[in-house]
């Protein structure tokens, strides 16, 4: 492979790792060598995202030992293994709220900016924007606070914090999914400045056609073990998705039919909607038995709309209804008339990440266990949860396990499981299958098409335009917090026709 040199500079030998009665990671054995793009792919649970934490000090392996630049790898934590030359970007939010970008970039070292015993803030964001800017972003500083900024723009942050630190290896999990064509390729020149310095970097993706875009080579795990690694000259399609999910794909993908046929009912409107300047006087109707896409650019305002159509944002103007007249105007009432939401983010919005997976499943569907009386009991609600466990097919531990030790494809069908377990007649999907393997998207896309024609209303939020295009009756494109067109589900309907109307 050229440029990339015959010595590795991270060796992961025999890693094990265990949580519980659960392997995550089976005698894994990994080389990195400077000047290199290694890809890891494959389903979740497969362990990618367990071996780059390792790595990276997130946490330590079971059993198995590593070596940096030839040395004993034993990092005490990420901040550790950051200040040493691993550094990552994780899939979920890395930052922390009700702080200052600056202070997120530089936390931990903030007594490098101390001025008389108080911290220089001033100095502290001037390097805030020194930081930003070493990685093309100008729309917003250091001075701002992290919890004004998008779910894009604070992975922006991240990168910014790690590439301060010039790491010989920057591991990025997932991070793609959550930015838009101009943030991809802000990390996509990251990256490449990285190898041209003969560093390396470690790149998680369950994009196929991205990961065999910008990597030069690919490993591929499979329930914790090291499948294979491809080198840039063997990387074919066919032959890795088989890799990935050992099997071939049985089913549709995306839906079979072209009908955009739906019932006449009426599900939920929402009329001359407006919202600073996200939403400008935005109509829409959703019908009973319909999956109504909504896509754009991540900026668009669709991801807006989706929260004040759960009453989660307050619109400045207009109103969102049910069918039967009552106005939706907080998360409360939306789930009292059995709208279910789930966010794009979804670590900080759609779960609670260190309560177990049986608290984030239940606390939507109390009434649907508790007795006549009022009485919730334990038998009731653990028999509950299980449904829901065993229907999506979650792959746990048990019930009581913390959904922050989840994949990323196992944390959403325990959000999936919260909202159709308690019945809920309405579902706005904001990108639902974000950081989900191609094996669960297909079961996701399946459980969507058994909800639409179980009567369901489904308003599904994505920025992917095969799968706009691939699950919708219709499609709304928005572009500057207005809608530009509508098109209705057909054969014949292609990314071409669609992306004119977004940009």
């Amino acid at each position: 492979m050229q440029g990339i040199m015959n010595k590795p500079i991270l060796e992961m030998k025999n890693i094990t790792k265990k949580f519980g009665t659960v392997t995550a990671l089976k005698n894994v054995n990994l080389e990195v060598y400077p000047g290199e793009i290694r890809g890891l792919i494959g389903e979740n649970g497969s362990g990618k995202s367990t071996i780059s934490s390792i790595a990276a000090g997130m946490q330590k392996p079971s059993e198995g030992r590593m070596l940096f630049h030839g040395e004993m790898w034993q990092p005490e934590s990420m901040v550790d293994a950051l200040n040493k030359g691993i550094g990552m970007v994780v899939q979920e939010s890395g930052t922390i709220s009700g702080i200052s970008v600056a202070e997120n970039i530089f936390l931990g070292e903030l007594g490098n900016f101390r001025r008389h015993f108080a911290v220089d803030k001033k100095k502290l964001c001037e390097e805030a924007d020194k930081a930003l800017a070493n990685i093309g972003i100008t729309e917003f500083k250091g001075r701002d606070i992290i919890d004004t900024l998008s779910f894009q723009e604070r992975k922006l942050v991240e990168i910014a914090k790690v590439m301060l630190k010039n790491p010989d290896i920057l591991v990025i999990d997932e991070t793609s999914t959550a930015l838009s064509h101009d943030g991809r390729q802000i990390m996509y020149r990251m990256m490449d400045k990285i190898r041209e310095a003969g560093h390396s970097v470690i790149f998680i993706s369950h994009d196929l056609d991205e990961i065999m875009e910008v990597c030069d080579t690919l490993t591929v795990l499979r329930d914790g073990n090291l499948i294979r690694t491809f080198t840039k000259d063997e990387f074919d399609e066919d032959k890795i998705r088989t890799s990935m999910i050992g099997r071939e794909l049985n089913g549709d993908y995306y839906r079979a039919d072209f009908s955009a046929a739906h019932r006449e009912e009426k599900a939920l409107t929402a009329a001359k909607l407006c919202y600073a300047n996200k939403i400008k006087n935005l109509s829409l109707t959703l019908h009973k038995g319909e999956i109504l896409g909504v896509g754009g650019l991540s900026d668009c305002g669709m991801h807006e709309l989706g929260e004040m159509l759960f009453g989660a944002i307050k619109p400045e103007s207009g109103t969102v209804r049910t069918a039967e007249g009552r106005e939706i105007k907080s998360p409360h009432q939306a789930v009292a008339e059995k709208i279910g939401y789930v966010s794009k983010d979804r670590d900080r919005k759609s779960l609670c990440l260190e309560a177990s997976i049986k608290d984030n499943i239940s606390v939507a569907g109390m009434n649907r266990y508790m007795t006549k009386t009022g009485l919730i009991t334990g038998r009731r609600e653990r028999a509950y949860v299980e449904e829901q466990i065993d229907a999506l097919k979650i792959k746990c531990s048990d019930q009581n396990q913390a959904v922050s030790q989840l994949s990323g494809g196992n944390k959403q069908k325990v959000v999936f499981g919260k909202w159709i377990g308690c019945g809920s007649e309405i579902l706005i999907l904001d990108c639902p299958t974000r950081g989900v393997d191609i094996g669960v998207k297909q079961a996701m896309y399946q459980l969507m098409t058994r909800l639409k024609e179980e009567g369901k209303a489904i308003l599904m939020i994505s920025e992917e335009l095969p799968e706009l295009i691939g699950m919708s009756d219709r499609i709304l494109i928005m572009k500057d917090g207005e809608v530009t067109k509508e098109f209705e589900r057909s054969k014949d309907l292609t990314e071409a026709d669609i992306i004119n109307y977004m940009i």
